[in-house]
């Protein structure tokens, strides 16, 4: 697609291209199998300045800004969605809630570090029984003279067991419902909390995905992250910025199951002649081609009214991670049955991508959530 990007944006995503392709490509395939992260490669990137791009120079980012990011995370992910995902938590949800809702103090001890790589953060919402529904989670912090005492479980935190920086979402109300619910900000090494069960996963496997359990964390009151009860907000601010990340997943992986689909097509012959000639097969490539630049323009532009910070874009975000993951699933779907048998065995990409997209419609808010805040935002 034709977008003007700004010379400093151009040559980030174009690094951010050859980095997937030299050390992120050559490794992945190995990696899935064993459900393994590639962690060196994820703190080179933050060397590079990819994991605080959303970052103020000022606090060791390279505020880059969105459109930089989004174009980046399309690159990563071609190569390695679950690398990518990593960089996605880091830059949209762990250090953009800092960055808006820290204090001086907090910026100054967590940002520097996660913006550069040396430690990785997590973003922890979800529990068994509040996904879709964060206001119902249970996890407690409970005020102690001068601290907070945590408890409970977490689920399904991406960079779990390699992270070095948390965040994490309790409630300080006993009172059911939204209101009572804070953020805090605490490191790995914070007396009481533990990784719990690594999950094994069916896409996204060079990834990190774990439960946090907290049993009487002691954390002081300067953990807390913004005001007390006002966790809810902090989370749903923050996800309309995570929501670029994943939409900029999915439409990497849909990317790169065309571009799969187009070599196979040219080299797989039927019939006396290359499968690209069949007119069938062209009508496929033709709806993946248009589903996946569609969706690339839509991403853009979320991108540019974040960094534009002119207005809000919750309803954008939305329509934006709804589209590109949605659209992802079909491009992938297309992408197996032009590879036919073929593209059912793991010695082919387009297997992998068509597991590691199926996450990109369920989280950062699934997209029946996604449905219900565009309907919510255009009924007023």
């Amino acid at each position: 697609m034709d977008f003007e990007f700004s010379d400093e944006q151009r040559m980030t995503i174009d690094g951010a291209r050859r980095f997937a392709a030299e050390r992120l490509a050559p490794v992945v395939a190995e990696l899935d199998e064993k459900g393994e992260v590639n962690l060196e490669a994820l703190k080179e990137l933050g060397s590079l300045g990819y994991l605080g791009m959303t970052v103020p120079e000022e606090y060791g980012g390279s505020a880059l800004g969105a459109v930089a990011y989004a174009g980046s995370m399309v690159e990563l992910s071609k190569a390695d969605a679950g690398t990518a995902v990593a960089v996605s938590v880091q830059n949209s949800l762990v250090n953009d809630a800092i960055v808006h809702f820290g204090t001086e103090k907090q910026k100054k001890e967590y940002l520097p570090k996660l913006a550069g790589g040396e430690w990785i953060g997590c973003f922890s919402l979800t529990e068994a029984g509040a996904g879709s529904d964060p206001a119902s989670m249970v996890a407690t912090a409970v005020r102690d003279g001068g601290d907070y005492v945590l408890n409970g479980t977490k689920n399904f935190t991406t960079s779990g067991a390699i992270a070095d920086a948390i965040v994490v979402f309790v409630r300080c109300d006993p009172q059911p419902g939204g209101k009572g619910l804070s953020a805090f900000l605490l490191t790995k090494d914070a007396a009481g909390f533990q990784v719990g069960k690594h999950e094994n996963k069916m896409g996204i496997r060079t990834s990190s995905t774990t439960e946090m359990v907290f049993s009487d964390c002691r954390l002081p009151a300067e953990a807390l992250l913004g005001e007390e009860g006002k966790g809810l907000k902090i989370a749903l601010s923050t996800l309309d910025g995570g929501r670029i990340g994943i939409a900029a997943q999915a439409i990497g992986i849909a990317e790169a199951a065309l571009d799969e689909s187009v070599r196979y097509a040219k080299e797989r012959e039927q019939f006396g002649k290359p499968i690209a000639e069949l007119e069938g097969i062209q009508f496929l490539l033709a709806d993946m081609a248009t589903d996946v630049e569609l969706a690339k323009t839509m991403l853009f532009k979320v991108a540019w009214l974040k960094d534009s910070g002119h207005k809000r874009f919750t309803k954008e975000a939305a329509m934006l991670k709804l589209f590109a993951s949605e659209m992802a699933h079909r491009v992938c779907h297309k992408a197996v049955q032009i590879h036919g048998g073929y593209g059912f065995m793991k010695e082919y990409k387009v297997e992998r991508l068509y597991r590691d997209q199926r996450i990109t419609e369920i989280y950062e808010g699934t997209s029946e959530i996604q449905r219900v805040v565009i309907a919510r935002n255009i009924l007023g």
